[in-house]
């Protein structure tokens, strides 16, 4: 009997899964509730857009990203439409900009539109003999026993019921599949959302078509409880968020006009407001975008239904490990199929692999939120990564800091978290010795002051 694979959901996640499940010989169903997002923007009878429906911020890819994305011979293409992100530019009140780099040598994380991020792994794996894709069905019901889902169409409103000897709900944070995994026995369910949300906006190619900022950057205004963060396109602009609380003073609910608007960004962002010409459109244009972690357990159902990506284990997006983690499930799942196991016996051991790093990752991206959004200006702070960077030079066999570990290599979320706990130990033992700051600058003071402090850390030998 044929293997034929329903995936409820063709956004990216979705898509890279057909190409992984393609590979290993299976036929693959893709249903999309949103329109191809190939083709030009269309307006559904409920108003939904083709490719502006959904979430647009960008996306960094990491590492462990492309490594997934390249076992399908699809990182190639995601690196023709990213843009290379060296370091973070931090800009305060008062103009003055302030280079963190991301790494030791030379790494980047790339920037990405979600949209064409999209695009590009769904025409891949439409690309492939045995991946077809409906789009505009929305998914009503799901028999977790069959398995099978009703879908209704948007346009026509035809129902339709879809069937495979496997099922996986790729459909995001709000997964109608897992929505009915929560009714059968024992199944564990929890979401929390950030007091805060965030706004897109938008900030054009300088005038002459150049980029009005430095290129290779993300770039943050962080002001406390609030922060605006920018991410570079390949066509010279930026795409921006403004991340705020709901309530409170500044906030959404506190925003009310476009005079109200100018007068934060005059205060808080003054050199942000020339550079971004459409900021009260694009305010007004559209609602807050909350921010939401979900935990649940088990992904998995009877061997023949699971969930990947955000419809296991979505996270709030500041760590930039959201798609990162999505395809590294299927990586993951692809190589627990392809180790010739029973169908119930790969799940099983994909959900036993993947759920732990799924947790590490979600506490890590909530711990990042803060430190981007509070800490990233502060003197104290920034001493702090100038050790993790000389320490990371001086001994790089031996230590690599946390975001350098989550985004650069491609060790599990857990055992990065478990190093980074350790790390962070020694770097508050090295922050409390006297004359520090004068003592980073020279190496051999620096490696009298480190070595003793890394022996009792089993750092060094």
């Amino acid at each position: 009997m044929e293997e034929r694979v329903l995936v409820v959901g063709a956004g990216l996640v979705g898509s890279l899964l057909a190409l992984f499940l393609n590979r290993l010989g299976f036929r693959v169903q893709l249903v999309e509730r949103h329109p191809d997002p190939r083709l030009p923007v269309q307006r559904s009878p409920e108003g939904r857009g083709g490719a502006a429906a959904g979430r647009s911020i960008n996306l960094t890819i990491c590492e462990r990203g492309f490594a997934a994305l390249d076992r399908v011979g699809a990182g190639d293409a995601v690196r023709a439409i990213a843009v290379p992100c060296h370091g973070r530019v931090i800009h305060n009140v008062d103009g003055s900009l302030e280079y963190q780099p991301y790494g030791c040598r030379g790494e980047a994380i790339h920037s990405v539109s979600r949209g064409q991020l999209n695009r590009t792994l769904l025409a891949l794996a439409l690309e492939q003999p045995g991946i077809d894709c409906a789009f505009d069905e929305k998914c009503l019901e799901v028999d977790l026993n069959r398995p099978a889902a009703t879908f209704q169409n948007h346009r026509t409103g035809a129902m339709a019921t879809r069937d495979g000897t496997r099922l996986f709900g790729a459909d995001g944070a709000y997964s109608q599949v897992r929505l009915q995994m929560q009714k059968t026995q024992r199944f564990d369910y929890a979401q929390e959302y950030l007091d805060q949300a965030y706004k897109e906006l938008r900030l054009p190619a300088a005038a002459a078509g150049g980029w009005a900022l430095e290129k290779n950057a993300i770039h943050i205004w962080p002001r406390g409880h609030f922060m605006l963060i920018g991410f570079p396109n390949v066509d010279a602009t930026f795409t921006v968020a403004l991340h705020m609380p709901y309530e409170g003073q500044p906030s959404f609910s506190s925003i009310n006009g476009a005079e109200e608007l100018l007068a934060l960004f005059h205060s808080c962002f003054p050199d942000a407001v020339p550079l971004m010409p459409t900021l009260v459109e694009d305010f007004f244009s559209h609602p807050a975008t909350s921010m939401i972690t979900v935990r649940c357990f088990p992904w998995t159902c009877g061997g023949r239904v699971a969930l990947v990506g955000d419809a296991a284990h979505a996270i709030v997006p500041s760590y930039g490990q959201g798609a990162n983690s999505g395809f590294e499930d299927c990586s993951v799942l692809a190589d627990c199929l392809a180790a010739g196991e029973s169908w119930p016996a790969a799940l099983a051991e994909y959900e036993r692999r993947r759920k732990p790093n799924a947790e590490a990752i979600a506490d890590l991206a909530l711990e990042h939120f803060a430190e981007l959004r509070d800490r990233v200006g502060d003197p104290e702070f920034l001493l702090r990564k100038e050790v993790e960077r000389r320490l990371s030079e001086i001994y790089p066999e031996r230590f690599t800091p946390l975001y350098a570990l989550v985004s650069f290599t491609n060790l599990p979320y857990v055992e990065a978290l478990a190093r980074g706990r350790e790390q962070e130990k020694l770097i508050s033992r090295v922050m409390a010795q006297p004359r520090l700051r004068e003592r980073l600058g020279d190496e051999l003071e620096l490696r009298r002051l480190l070595e003793p402090l890394l022996r009792e850390a089993a750092l060094v030998a």
